[in-house]
């Protein structure tokens, strides 16, 4: 029988959930419904120095915001939990215990400022110390001491757990996205696996937790690619089968150099989190910003994958359907603003009227409700974003500025004589119907011999104050004919 497919997304709690986080819990997702497999979401907060308040909260909150669905997490609960690795120390100490058996692993007593010292010497010399079977041998470590030594010192002194890292071996491995891939084991560190304070690193926690919670591939950002060797000598030291890898690309800056990061958003002016994010000051998110969960979705699936046609909108499931883990490109992938927020109009255009609504009522209180089904009915095919929408169509509840050098330009006797007619039945028929405002505004052009393209460009300019907005007649019918008249009789004059 066929393995189930069992996938992971594992953020640490240092922060707000970048949008480079967010794609790569979107495309673990997307592979585990692909394949009819399951998702886990696990907190790696070992590293409690730079454990951050509320990050995890943010980091689930967004990726519920998102429509990323975990089938077992710390909140949600499952089989093979606990699924913070802060609640996991016993386990991790128990491993690498076997590890120091096997001979895999060893004490080392090393202080800060005698490594500082060799990294210093080695720097001068043009070269870079690396903490392997070169020189081991002839650090601060257990190799090199009797069991009694040993045991004294780790009673009385502060140590921590190096990985012993094979001499003079080729580690071979293969990545779905790079390929094949091999490694000397002369460039690999023996890196630590259990700090002094007792809790384990990165490497170790991240091993012994994929291979106890069963996780058959392990889908994460390019910069873990370097770690890879390691976590898979350590897979091989427990006997362990590794997982099937593949290291998503970059995500670039919108100028494609350097990787776009927490930073850049302010730098360049939009969101990089899916939620607001409260620091010493608030960091939009694209949530707050106006931006619909579907968008952000479909545009992040852009982000290094690469579909087999030509097709730009997609829905969750429509992704799921075609998403490949052969398709996802090894290049990074520039950040495009302004591509994100033409997708984010398509998936606004294409929602049900009554639904989006709904979303506008809770992000523009400052329009009145009466007038907010209509409104968002006539703006909604020129909609780019969910919020700031009174601003936007300013126009469409207060008068404009009058261009008064617009209005020179375009008047004329036939124009002034259609206008004025258009006053005259307006104000006798008081209709807010727009097809009946089309008819009046067809029949005075007409009776006055005015090209009717010209006098719906004035009436245009009348309304909004510059040549753009929704239908002319509609924007009528929404402001009321008094109003209408109003600002008609003031472009006029």
């Amino acid at each position: 029988m066929t393995e189930k497919t069992r996938l992971r997304f594992a953020p640490s709690p240092t922060g707000p959930l970048h949008i480079g986080g967010l794609r790569t819990a979107l495309f673990n997702y997307l592979y585990a419904k692909k394949t009819n497999g399951e998702l886990v979401l696990r907190i790696e907060d070992t590293d409690l120095a730079r454990k951050v308040d509320k990050s995890q909260e943010h980091i689930e909150q967004s990726l519920a915001w998102a429509g990323i669905n975990f089938d077992e997490s710390s909140s949600k609960g499952g089989q093979s939990g606990p699924y913070n690795q802060s609640e996991r120390r016993e386990i991790y100490k128990g491993y690498v215990e076997k590890l120091i058996e096997t001979g895999w692993a060893y004490y080392a007593f090393d202080k800060k400022e005698k490594l500082d010292f060799h990294r210093a010497d080695h720097e001068k010399r043009g070269k870079k110390f690396i903490y392997n079977a070169h020189n081991r041998l002839k650090l601060d470590n257990s190799l090199s001491m009797s069991d009694e030594e040993i045991k004294k010192r780790i009673d009385k002194e502060r140590f921590v757990i190096r990985f012993k890292t094979p001499d003079q071996q080729e580690v071979g491995f293969k990545d779905i996205i790079r390929g094949e891939m091999v490694v000397s084991t002369r460039d690999i560190d023996d890196k630590i696996l259990l700090k002094s304070d007792g809790m384990p690193t990165y490497h170790l926690a991240n091993v012994v937790d994929d291979y106890k919670m069963g996780i058959t591939h392990v889908i994460r950002g390019e910069e873990w690619l370097p770690s890879l060797a390691l976590h898979v000598l350590l897979y091989r030291a427990f006997g362990w089968n590794e997982p099937i890898f593949a290291h998503l690309p970059l995500i670039l800056k919108p100028t494609g150099k350097g990787k776009l990061s927490k930073r850049d958003g302010h730098k360049f002016g939009f969101p990089v989190y899916a939620k607001n994010w409260k620091d010493e000051k608030i960091y939009a998110g694209f949530d707050e910003s106006g931006f619909l969960p579907e968008a952000l979705v479909n545009y992040m699936a852009f982000l290094g994958w690469s579909p087999k046609d030509d097709k730009e909108i997609y829905s969750m499931n429509e992704l799921i359907s075609d998403f490949s883990l052969e398709k996802i490109n090894k290049g990074g992938a520039k950040f495009d603003p302004a591509k994100l927020l033409w997708i984010n109009s398509q998936h606004i255009q294409a929602l049900d009227l009554m639904e989006l609504v709904k979303i506008c009522s809770n992000k523009n209180q400052e329009i009145p409700k009466e007038k907010l089904h209509d409104f968002i009915r006539l703006i909604q095919p020129r909609m780019d974003s969910v919020v700031g929408l009174k601003n936007k169509f300013y126009y469409l509840f207060d008068a404009p500025e009058i261009n008064e050098e617009a209005c020179q330009k375009m008047i004329n006797d036939e124009i002034k004589k259609s206008i004025n007619s258009f006053i005259v039945m307006l104000k006798e028929k008081e209709t807010n119907d727009s097809s009946e405002i089309k008819s009046l505004i067809q029949d005075s052009a007409e009776k006055n011999s005015a090209k009717l393209g010209k006098v719906m460009a004035f009436c245009r300019l009348s309304i909004v104050g510059k040549m753009e907005g929704p239908d002319v007649s509609q924007m009528m019918a929404f402001i009321g004919f008094e109003e209408t008249v109003c600002r008609l009789k003031k472009a006029l004059s």
